[in-house]
């Protein structure tokens, strides 16, 4: 489990509009939750050894429902560390990974390239796997949603 996994969008904005939706507040609050969430940002210190700390919360009914019914709590917070800060090409950051029932918290690193291109810019997340192949399915999954929903923001 040592490979990393890629995965990539084009998304009809340039670099620059890419990196602020995702450096700022504002932008991430706006496509970051999957749908039926809400993510708020507490904190973010846009430097490198610098933190992002956000709390994403269930708003629909049918997410507060299923989250009720397996005993989760509604809002959880999480925290990020920027390793790079390269405006507007490269942004990198280890996320805790302090919510998984039996399992010691650990770190996980994920690297965002932006290249501009015709039609926009290519987003391309390298992403370390977590400490199993259902746990990296989920990730790969959450992070898959994130960039479909980047994609629809900016097409609007």
């Amino acid at each position: 489990m040592n490979e990393t996994t890629t995965i990539e969008r084009t998304v009809a904005a340039t670099p620059q509009q890419v990196w602020n939706l995702w450096t700022t507040a504002d932008g991430i609050s706006s496509w970051w939750a999957p749908e039926g969430f809400r993510t708020d940002v507490q904190e973010i210190d846009l430097t490198e050894g610098g933190a992002l700390v956000y709390t994403m919360t269930a708003t629909a009914p049918e997410q507060v429902a299923f989250m009720e019914q397996h005993g989760m709590p509604l809002a959880t917070e999480s925290r990020k560390t920027f390793t790079t800060i390269d405006e507007p090409r490269r942004i990198a950051y280890r996320s805790l990974i302090d919510f998984v029932p039996d399992h010691s918290p650990y770190e996980h690193l994920t690297t965002v390239d932006l290249e501009e291109v015709d039609g926009g810019t290519l987003v391309r997340m390298e992403m370390e796997p977590l400490h199993d192949e259902v746990w990296t399915e989920r990730l790969v999954g959450g992070r898959t949603m994130e960039l479909e929903n980047l994609a629809a923001l900016v097409s609007t």
